[in-house]
């Protein structure tokens, strides 16, 4: 008996239930949904929930009541597979989300090296899963025609189709140029599922307490009903469960529905170990109900079929409320199932079938072409549903439409598990495989399902094989036994190629090896848009470089090899993503080629394998785990050697640049590592690049100018065999920075110098000393011969003075070379006499350059020390600065004084000190004059002398900052101060 809903009423609550799902997903692709929220393993899980379509809803109850407990192995081998998620689920969302593989044809495309591997895939596809999307138009169809008692429902079918194919393209393809996953599709399927497990739920608790009246009646009814129960223990001791086990098992991975939203839509891969038991409790959740539905169906004597008892329980109970829930739980499941899977297979179809017959100009806009090709793809999966629907004609029962996809396929899940467990499987054996298993499964399944046949006679055993609903896992067996020894024989006896060899290695089980360094022919990002214009036209080639760049963190002005082997991947996967693997190699591989005669050099690249280990860390255990933990450590070592280490490839490209190097060169090792050893900043480059080519494996003391410093390296290098490519001889520099040890040498041979100047001195002092003191004592006896003749007298003195002057000479030269010897008796002395006295020494010299020297020390300004020291000081001074000034031109001295010190001011009009050498001028033996003509000796003394008397010495050049002329030397000595005035 039909309830009280119109055909009007229910399309207007399914496309009322239709806009709440599609503004579900308007709201959290906004950002008005929690981000949380939309990223937090439980929608994630949820939205898993699309494997349970109508054909779960409704069919499994029809499923329970004709193979009893056996419905359960639609769960349980789901349950199974994502039980096993880090073996075999978590492998492929790797190979997944690092290529941009978004489909199953996308997967065997990449790993068999192969166009028509991903043509036969997605045509095979399109067809196996026709008998599931016409089982859930024919589930909305019938549910609605339960519900209303109209017999033709063609018309409803065909409107709805209409209206979930417009649903399809606002959820899937309006955003097609971005490629990012939507987030508004994963939280509004995860919503659909929760809406129709609260609406299963709700019946099952309904049949629960509503019609039995609780457990303990239910039991009652058991007890006396044993038919019931024995129905759904029967089937298991026989019968086709554990068949059933192996194809719902395969659906994990081989249904394009799961496979887009497992893998494809995953927006935390973190959420995968999650999924792996919230899967399975939401599956067990929904398959309570189905044995109370049944059983209360049964007690009540629902008059529909037993696939729609979910919805015949209302009909029966009279209740509007309840049907209407059952009625909306199936429509969520069936549109639930329909978007995804017409998603999933327009990206298939566009990128497999259509994008290799036919690409789009690249002078128009290939990402709004890519977008309406596929719209269009959407619309025509959907109406090929209906029209498979309408060619079956309602005949068939909804467990056996999902039967006959679900076998169709399994015959992908020998390929799916020989991409992560088989390296030897090649293309030929996979076609082989799949074309023998879907012929098995075309001949057993989907022609009795399309024409009717009862039976086929197999003339190799004589016998007729009868296909009905108890046979079926027979041909679900000979069908993948079929394709599994095809597919086995003729992959071990095939030849398997050099790039199906490489996509093998990239998809094994915790593979880190990586694709062969070679050289390529662009050098530049640029250049990679340039080249890439020629297919994809200028803005999508610029388009498609940049957001590569942006992926790997790399500037767009990026020149080493390493990093554009690496965008060069990127390119490729994000093109995967955009137009599928093949389409994507092919452009690829012919506008961005590798160089030709690069064959003849190719290794692993060491820096992906590194960046993969460090991924696979947390994952590595027992013998791995220790290896790699000696492998960072041999690393660590070399990162914090206190010498630089510099590891270089048979083509000169940098493999290892370690901490010491950085600190050497101030290039850090991020902006060299990858790139050639020509790319270094000079000096560096030709340093390393000159001694790579000597013989010689040492070189010691070489003598580096670098920021206006001489710096002294040794050089070191070692030949060795690069990493997983024997063969290629690399080579390891060492540089060692010496600077320190060379200048402390340098402070040792000056000591030396010191020492040997402080023995000369002490000879030359007991040299002299005796002719000196003779000739005092002749002066001395000269004057007092003749003390009545003046000038004799005068004549006399003078000789007396100038032996002691002598002889305070030869005791500053020994007091500087033994630092504190001397200790003479400090007094008052005024600055303005010694200067004069210093001046009027100085012009007895003719021969230098005639200058002005002017006196302007003030009589009154007295320092405290040795007058014949400072005389001493003030001499070094202006000799120097008369050599520095220009003929003509004038020196002054003058005093300043100050409350507890007196400055003596020295000023010239020469050319000035350089300031690289300002530091270096009190050095002893350093000197800006022509060799003979000075010993580097005298600024030295002076700066002893100074410091002996307790003062400070400090020199300003350019003294005339305008004309940046002069030196103005200021000696600051202690003020001489009276001893009344100290003791006052």
């Amino acid at each position: 008996m039909p309830t009280s809903f119109s055909l009007g009423q229910l399309m207007l609550i399914s496309a009322a239930y239709l806009l709440a799902l599609f503004g579900v997903a308007w709201l959290s692709e906004r950002g008005l949904v929690p981000r949380r929220l939309v990223h937090h393993p439980l929608t994630y899980t949820l939205s898993l929930g699309v494997y349970a379509s109508a054909w779960a809803f409704y069919g499994t109850v029809g499923l329970a009541y004709q193979y009893g407990y056996g419905f359960l192995a639609s769960y349980l081998g789901i349950s199974g597979a994502f039980l096993l998620a880090p073996v075999l689920l978590y492998p492929i969302l790797r190979i997944t989300r690092t290529y941009q593989l978004s489909s199953l044809a996308d997967l065997f495309a990449f790993r068999f090296r192969s166009t028509w591997a991903g043509a036969l895939t997605t045509l095979f596809m399109l067809v196996g899963v026709l008998p599931l999307l016409a089982l859930q138009i024919q589930a909305v169809a019938d549910s609605i025609g339960i519900l209303t008692g109209e017999p033709s429902q063609e018309r409803v079918a065909l409107g709805f189709c209409a209206l979930i194919s417009l649903f399809t393209i606002l959820f899937g393809a309006r955003h097609i140029a971005t490629r990012e996953r939507h987030e508004g599709l994963v939280v509004a399927i995860a919503f659909e599922s929760l809406v129709k497990l609260l609406a299963l739920g709700a019946i099952g608790l309904y049949a629960l307490y509503g019609v039995f009246g609780g457990p303990h009646e239910l039991e009652l009814w058991l007890l006396q009903n044993q038919t019931a129960l024995s129905t759904l223990h029967t089937p298991l001791q026989e019968g086709p469960w554990r068949t059933l086990l192996l194809v719902f098992f395969a659906s994990a991975i081989v249904m394009p529905h799961m496979y887009h939203m497992t893998f494809t839509e995953n927006l935390n891969p973190r959420a995968m170990v999650s999924a792996s038991w919230g899967l399975p409790l939401f599956l067990l959740l929904m398959s309570l109900a189905v044995p109370l539905i049944l059983w209360a169906a049964l007690k009540l004597g629902a008059t529909t079929q037993p696939e729609f008892f979910t919805l015949g329980l209302g009909i029966a109970l009279k209740s509007d409320l309840l049907a209407l829930l059952a009625y909306i739980g199936g429509l969520s499941a069936a549109s639930g199932l329909i978007i995804v899977l017409t998603l999933a297979l327009s990206g298939m179809a566009l990128n497999h079938v259509v994008l290799p017959l036919y690409q789009p100009p690249a002078e128009g806009n290939i990402y709004r072409w890519l977008k309406w090709t596929r719209r269009g793809l959407i619309i025509a999966i959907i109406m090929a549903g209906y029209a498979f629907y309408l060619v079956l004609g309602a005949r068939h029962d909804l467990a056996s439409l999902g039967i006959v996809a679900f076998v169709a396929t399994l015959q992908f899940l020998p390929a799916a598990l020989s991409v992560l467990y088989w390296p030897t499987a090649n293309r030929r054996g996979f076609i082989a495989g799949l074309l023998a298993g879907m012929a098995v499964w075309c001949v057993t399944m989907l022609l009795p399902l399309v024409g009717d046949l009862q039976g086929i006679y197999l003339p190799l055993v004589d016998r007729f094989y009868v296909l009905d609903d108890t046979s079926w896992h027979l041909s679900a067996i000979a069908s993948l036994a079929a394709n599994v020894l095809l597919f086995t024989l003729i992959s071990l006896f095939s030849e398997t190629s050099p790039e199906e060899r490489s996509a093998a290695e990239a998809c094994m089980v915790d593979n880190v090896r990586r694709p062969q360094r070679r050289e390529l022919s662009a050098s530049s990002p640029q250049e990679f848009a340039a080249q890439l214009a020629r297919p994809l036209g200028p803005k999508t080639a610029q388009k498609e470089v940049e957001r590569a760049l942006r992926d790997l963190h790399l500037p767009f002005d990026e020149h080493r090899p390493y990093a554009l082997r690496r965008l060069r991947d990127r390119i490729e996967a994000n093109l995967s993503g955009l137009m599928g693997p093949s389409v994507a190699q092919d452009i690829v591989e012919t506008f961005l080629p590798y160089k030709a005669g690069s064959e003849s050099y190719v290794t692993e690249d060491i820096h992906f394998i590194e960046s993969r280990l460090e991924d696979y860390r947390s994952r590595l255990t027992g013998l791995a785990a220790e290896l790699d933990a000696l492998r960072r450590y041999h690393r660590q070592t070399l990162q914090e050697l206190p010498m630089g280490v510099c590891s270089l490839a048979k083509d000169q490209e940098i493999l290892m640049w370690n901490r010491a190097m950085e600190d050497l060169t101030e290039i850090p090792a991020q902006r060299v590592v990858g790139s050639r050893l020509a790319a270094l900043d000079e000096p560096w480059h030709g340093l390393l690049e000159n001694f790579t080519r000597q013989p010689d494996q040492h070189l010691h003391k070489q003598r580096l100018p670098l920021d206006g410093q001489i710096r002294w390296l040794n050089l070191h290098k070692a030949a060795i065999d690069e990493p997983l490519a024997p063969g290629n001889t690399g080579l390891v520099l060492l540089v060692e920075d010496v600077t320190e040890t060379e200048l402390l040498e340098d402070r040792l041979v000056h000591s030396e110098r010191l020492a040997s100047i402080g023995r000369l001195a002490a000879g030359v002092a007991h040299e002299i000393g005796n002719p000196i003191t003779g000739i005092a004592c002749l002066a001395q006896n000269l004057r007092e011969e003749h003390e009545d003749d003046g000038e004799l007298a005068e004549i006399s003195g003078q000789i007396l003075e100038q032996t002691k002057r002598v002889s305070r000479i030869v005791q500053s030269l020994m007091s500087f070379a033994h630092a504190g010897g001397s200790q003479q008796a400090h007094e008052a002395v005024c600055l303005a006499d010694v200067a004069q006295e210093a001046i009027a020494l100085l012009s007895l010299n003719r021969r230098s350059v005639e200058v002005q020297f002017f006196n302007l020390c003030d009589p009154h300004h007295l320092a405290e020390g040795d007058s014949q020291r400072l005389a001493q000081v003030l001499i070094n001074l202006l000799s120097n600065a008369r050599d520095a000034s220009p003929a003509g031109g004038a020196i002054r001295v003058r005093s300043e004084g100050h409350e507890h010190t007196v400055d003596l001011l020295v000023e010239d009009e020469g050319s000035g000190i350089p300031k690289a050498i300002m530091d270096r001028l009190f050095e002893p033996f350093f000197t800006t004059k022509d060799p003979g003509k000075g010993t580097g000796l005298g600024l030295a003394l002076v700066y002893s002398i100074v410091e002996e008397h307790y003062g400070q010495i400090t020199i300003d050049s350019p003294a005339d900052a305008e004309r940046q002329r002069g030196t103005r030397i200021r000696v600051s000595l202690p003020r001489y101060v009276e001893a009344t005035s100290a003791t006052s």
